[in-house]
């Protein structure tokens, strides 16, 4: 004796509107939070470019343990003061010299703050 509980039914197919919907959501939350971090570009150029040098020495070193403009200890808020009595103009280029155990970080602090207060020619030295 056989028992059947009704004629056979077809088989529902998956609907893939919810996965869709999933996946839309997944794109927009990570198209959102990539815009939260902007990077800041400082521009830099390799010594031995077509900057020309002229008027008195603006050599920045920077190290772990602090600055040295032209050889005497500065700090970095009296650096751009005294930068800015060395310079004749917001063009003229400054050379900056990461010492051997200076962090990129430190040399990046530097050229911000001398960027923000509008100098432009920035020279990286090795």
């Amino acid at each position: 004796m056989t028992l059947t509980f009704g004629p056979p039914r077809a088989k529902k197919r998956l609907s893939l509107a919810p996965m869709i919907d999933v996946v839309f959501l997944l794109l927009v939350f990570f198209m959102l939070a990539s815009q939260f971090g902007h990077d800041q570009a400082v521009p830099l150029a390799m010594a031995g470019g077509s900057a020309a040098y002229s008027g008195p020495p603006r050599l920045v070193l920077v190290t772990a343990d602090g600055l040295r403009l032209n050889g005497i200890p500065v700090e970095t808020e009296a650096l751009v003061e005294q930068m800015s009595r060395l310079a004749r103009e917001r063009s003229d280029v400054i050379l900056l010299q990461p010492g051997a155990d200076a962090s990129l970080q430190q040399l990046m602090d530097v050229a911000g703050a001398l960027t923000k207060a509008g100098f432009s020619q920035l020279v990286v030295m090795e």
